[in-house]
């Protein structure tokens, strides 16, 4: 059974007591509501102390000690909107009974009481107790979950590398950026030493937004990792990648993924592109341009299906700039698209192509196209350079 409604009696006039007991018997004896019975303003504040789960304040406007309408703003103080006060004062007090409406009482009854008119004011009183109960209940949960998410952002970006000195400065520079859209989201890099000559590096998309997505993206970074240290073919490592995700996957969610080996000595860069936007391939001459497909499916699709890889030679100071269609698919206020022009042409015009310099400005001139308009995907960029 519910807890019952506590109405708190707050008036000098004893035979009150019997009045309310006997009409409210029945609702009294099937546990419906509670009386409690004070006489002033001060035991009224001592007995919501003793008894904070009080619902309904049922209190006389002219009382010794301290009056109803001194009572009234020492609850106002306590700021809490599901404890209700109907007031109670002589027929004709209209301006004392206009003043405590203005202080905020949820309604008031004049003596001699008219207990059935009493009994729907209560009810009117409960029924917004009860909303406005629901409402904080509802809000506890989401403060829950925003701390929760909160929590899972932290995890999120703890799982990202972020020593980006895998491999000494003179041989590669190296340094990557994610900003989800929501507190977690699906995009992810990763980068790490295959032996002492190969960088092994991925950046890929999960379908989707928020928890869903960051799970599987957390399945997919560990599932791509795991067999990236033991396959030194990139299109196997996707092969065998895939065929791991179709059986992971629910809601038919896939992941876009480029996974590429950089020989950090010769600059042999060996790459499969599964479904993932093009990288850009900026050269030490200054020129940017797309890095040729490898025409891959995404994995967690169809299992079991053939993965290509192609080899490029990088020269000493080509940069690569990987990133996710959070990118391309920024939009202005009218909901035109970044778009892979733009990129291209923002990559063509820099006169600094270390790896964080890149990102920093392909990000800042993303921001400044989308000019204030909010972030709709999560957007994730990697960059390599070979010295």
């Amino acid at each position: 059974m519910a807890n019952p409604i506590k109405i708190l009696s707050v008036d000098d006039e004893l035979d009150l007591e019997d009045l309310f007991s006997q009409y409210f018997r029945r609702k009294i004896r099937k546990g419906e509501y509670q009386f409690i019975y004070v006489h002033n303003g001060r035991e009224a504040l001592q007995m919501l102390l003793a008894q904070p789960d009080i619902d309904i304040i049922l209190s006389d406007i002219n009382m010794p000690e301290m009056d109803g309408l001194t009572l009234l703003a020492k609850i106002n103080e306590m700021r809490n909107p599901a404890l209700k006060c109907i007031m109670v004062s002589a027929y004709g007090d209209m301006e004392n009974i206009r003043t405590a409406m203005n202080e905020g009482a949820f309604d008031f009854t004049t003596k001699p009481i008219n207990l059935s008119d009493l009994e729907r004011t209560i009810e009117k009183a409960i029924e917004q107790i009860h909303f406005i109960k629901k409402a904080q209940q509802e809000h506890r949960q989401l403060e829950s979950i925003r701390s929760d998410l909160h929590v899972a952002e932290e995890i999120q970006q703890t799982i990202l590398p972020k020593n980006f000195l895998v491999f000494g400065l003179d041989q590669i520079e190296l340094y990557a950026h994610m900003n989800a859209a929501q507190y977690v989201g699906g995009d992810f890099y990763d980068f790490f030493r295959i032996d002492d000559k190969r960088l092994g590096f991925v950046i890929a998309d999960v379908s989707g937004k928020g928890i869903p997505a960051a799970i599987f993206m957390a399945i997919s970074r560990t599932v791509i990792r795991a067999i990236a240290l033991a396959e030194d073919s990139t299109a196997l490592c996707m092969a065998r990648a895939n065929t791991l995700l179709c059986g992971e996957s629910v809601n038919d969610m896939f992941v876009t993924t480029f996974y590429g080996i950089l020989n950090v000595y010769n600059g042999q860069l060996r790459y499969c592109n599964a479904g993932h936007n093009l990288p850009v391939l900026l050269k030490h001459d200054g020129k940017a341009d797309w890095l040729p497909k490898t025409g891959d499916l995404v994995l967690g699709v169809s299992p079991n299906i053939p993965y290509h890889e192609k080899t490029l030679q990088l020269q000493p100071g080509d940069s690569l700039l990987l990133y996710t269609d959070g990118v391309t698919e920024a939009q202005d206020g009218n909901h035109h698209f970044y778009g892979n022009d733009r990129l291209l042409a923002v990559c063509n015009q820099l006169d600094d192509v270390h790896p964080q310099h890149i990102i920093q400005a392909v990000s800042q001139d993303v921001h400044q196209f989308s000019n204030g308009a909010s972030q709709s995907d999560d957007i994730t960029m990697l960059s390599i350079r070979y010295v």
